[in-house]
């Protein structure tokens, strides 16, 4: 298998194994939960590795699933940035300090995508802010679901967003500093200009895959009274590039020249 296969792989297993989700519940959903974000983190690194090459996937890993460990830890010990919470034991597999190992990886599966999406569209000025934005979108689906699922609980006495009433209002303002703070140091990696014939697809397609596909879920395949709202939250929240990008791609396919089905091809 060629290494531009290996993302493309894992990025499909990975949302295959987030389409079982719904229809699972108690041990098999905490072990889909960890499969789905083992696998969509390694189609992230992996086409990192191909498209940047090696020092820019691991300042990548080191700014997302690094740093993300460390406020994790901080956030859960302290209740700074987010408020206060705790994690449920023993059921997303190892923990460091409380925090298990796959919530760290659950940032560079879910900033790459992002981050490739703000660097397609935005020019550099405006790059860092809107991913962060973006980024706080992503988590508008993805902790009232899992506060849903009883992963994590909060005990921040903060005020919160209309219908996510088990959610404080501080948690998406820690999000965005923290999101603030990984585009920048992502923006500082050493430039790589993309390899010739390497494609965006596998980010662009999560991206678009996490938008569409988790407000329909939050709506209509999982049940909750906080994802009815959230399903609305994150469709607004990442739709900060989404609605942008989607006008990209429809732009793109009508500039397309028409293929000439009566023309032979080259030999």
């Amino acid at each position: 298998m060629s290494s531009q296969r290996v993302p493309v792989v894992l990025a499909a297993c990975g949302i295959a194994t987030q389409i079982v989700y719904p229809l699972v519940s108690g041990g098999a959903r905490d072990a889909i939960t960890v499969a789905v974000v083992v696998l969509l983190a390694g189609a992230c690194l992996t086409h990192a590795l191909v498209v940047r090459g090696f020092g820019w996937a691991a300042g990548f890993a080191l700014v997302t699933v690094g740093l993300g460990l460390v406020v994790e830890i901080i956030g859960s010990t302290t209740g700074f940035p987010f408020g206060c919470y705790d994690y449920a034991v023993g059921r997303l597999g190892p923990a460091v300090a409380g925090v298990p190992l796959v919530v760290p990886l659950a940032w560079a599966a879910g900033v790459y995508p992002i981050w490739t999406v703000a660097a397609l569209l935005c020019r550099r000025a405006l790059r860092i802010s809107l991913a962060a934005l973006t980024i706080v979108g992503w988590d508008l689906y993805l902790d009232p679901q899992m506060v849903t699922d009883g992963q994590w609980s909060w005990c921040s006495p903060h005020p919160n967003l209309p219908g996510l009433a088990a959610i404080p209002v501080t948690n998406y303002l820690g999000w965005f500093a923290v999101a603030l703070v990984m585009t920048a140091l992502i923006e500082a990696l050493p430039a790589r200009e993309l390899s010739p014939g390497v494609s965006t697809v596998v980010p662009v397609a999560l991206f678009v895959w996490t938008w569409l596909g988790s407000c329909l879920a939050h709506a209509v395949f999982l049940s909750g009274a906080m994802l009815r709202f959230s399903a609305l939250y994150g469709l607004v929240g990442m739709g900060i590039l989404g609605v942008p990008l989607l006008v990209r791609i429809v732009t793109v396919m009508r500039e397309r020249p028409p293929i000439d089905a009566t023309r032979a091809p080259s030999p």
